[in-house]
């Protein structure tokens, strides 16, 4: 499949990213979960400055700019990465444009409102996962499958 393809995707994804938060923030209050599968599963709209896990987010600013540092500096490595991928690979360019949709997603939360906008909030109990949004689900969609592409490279049954 030709590059292009793979960036329209990666668009798609921060639109969706997008669209989902807008619509969050417009019709939920901060920090009220609202359930969707009681005992699993809530809308709860959440503010993270800082990475996965709320890793650094009360390291007092300079966070920010440093996620925005990563985030651009992968984005332009994977904006090449998918130009370069051979045209009759597919797990590759899919795995790195949803990373590059996810992280593009982020990035503009970061860059123009401070903060990333979470909302989707998995529990068991009073277990909770961290939350996350549409861009965190790509990245790790496209991680996993980076993965497992080059384990199958490794063991060598990658397909030609």
């Amino acid at each position: 499949m030709r590059a292009i393809a793979w960036y329209v995707l990666a668009a798609v994804i921060v639109l969706l990213d997008q669209v989902t938060k807008n619509y969050m923030v417009a019709n939920l209050n901060y920090s009220q979960p609202v359930p969707v599968i009681e005992g699993f599963f809530n809308w709860t709209l959440l503010y993270n400055k800082g990475a996965a896990f709320s890793i650094l987010a009360d390291a007092g600013g300079w966070q920010q700019w440093f996620f925005i540092g990563i985030a651009t500096i992968f984005s332009i490595v994977a904006i090449v990465w998918i130009w370069r991928t051979r045209k009759d690979l597919i797990i590759e360019p899919l795995a790195v444009a949803l990373v590059l949709g996810g992280a593009l997603g982020n990035l503009y939360d970061r860059a123009v409102l401070g903060h990333v906008v979470d909302f989707i909030q998995l529990y068991w109990r009073t277990s909770y996962f961290p939350a996350f949004n549409i861009a965190d689900m790509a990245i790790t969609a496209g991680a996993i499958l980076l993965i497992i592409d080059a384990l199958r490279e490794t063991l060598g049954r990658k397909p030609q």
